[in-house]
């Protein structure tokens, strides 16, 4: 199964931390965000990821481009050409597959997954933002997603009430109301799973394509989508704030996410 991460925003809240990297670049620890995130999928099996580049994407191919490198000791032969220049010392630090595609510097997130149909292949996947993190059962979702037999399934959680509140009866979802003022319930998390038919019968391919708006309400009217509680820890990298309280809790050793 493959993991799609959604990497291409540009983090305007975030920029009191950093102007000159793509959110998810930006650390927690000596690692950036995105790093975790793959690591929580691979703690469950799923190490092929596709990850949905658009501004500073860049930034993100370089990283891992040049990822074992920076891994590992290795030495350089500048008397030698080729392949033999390059010599590694260690092991494989990590057995993942990472595919890098540029979904474009101004597409939203409806037309950024559309843009990778390709490299999605055309078995269920996975899917989630490039800024949160959360001690998300995988394998469970998985299990639920595949039990349900519907379209889609995203994860509700319960944190600040500033994100997309949504109804929800007997699991399935009756609304989606992305960005409301005021929320109690249930809001969304990511860490979706969706069929590959997803891809085709909902997504296009216009530049202003938001997931999280008429795909996710035709979902629901077409009683397509459910959701996986999820009731454990949940926090997205926004604002300064937020980025601080990850840090605090990596530093800390206790980091609720660490599922490896």
């Amino acid at each position: 199964m493959r993991a799609a991460i959604l990497c291409g925003g540009r983090g305007t809240r975030l920029r009191e931390v950093s102007e000159t990297l793509p959110k998810p670049m930006v650390r927690i620890g000596d690692k950036p965000v995105i790093w975790h995130i793959m690591k929580i999928y691979a703690s469950h099996g799923i190490k092929d990821f596709v990850l949905l580049l658009g501004y500073k994407g860049d930034i993100i191919r370089d990283y891992f481009l040049g990822y074992y490198a920076k891994q590992v000791p290795v030495t350089v032969d500048l008397s030698s050409s080729g392949s033999e220049r390059l010599t590694f010392h260690g092991n494989q630090t990590e057995d993942w597959r990472v595919t890098l595609v540029d979904t474009g510097d101004a597409a939203m997130t409806g037309a950024r997954v559309r843009r990778a149909r390709d490299f999605l292949g055309d078995d269920t996947f996975c899917l989630t933002y490039g800024d949160g993190v959360g001690d998300v059962n995988i394998t469970s979702l998985v299990d639920f997603h595949r039990d349900h037999g519907r379209t889609a399934t995203l994860t509700g959680v319960y944190p600040p009430g500033r994100f997309g509140d949504l109804a929800v009866s007997e699991g399935a979802v009756q609304s989606f109301n992305e960005k409301p003022q005021v929320s109690g319930g249930h809001i969304n998390g990511g860490f979706f799973v969706m069929n590959a038919n997803f891809i085709d019968d909902y997504l296009d391919d216009r530049e202003d394509l938001v997931l999280e708006v008429d795909p996710m309400k035709r979902l629901t009217e077409k009683q397509d989508l459910m959701m996986f509680p999820h009731n454990g820890f949940w926090q997205p990298m926004d604002t300064p704030r937020e980025h601080k309280l990850l840090n605090d809790l990596w530093a800390s050793g206790r980091a609720p996410w660490k599922t490896w």
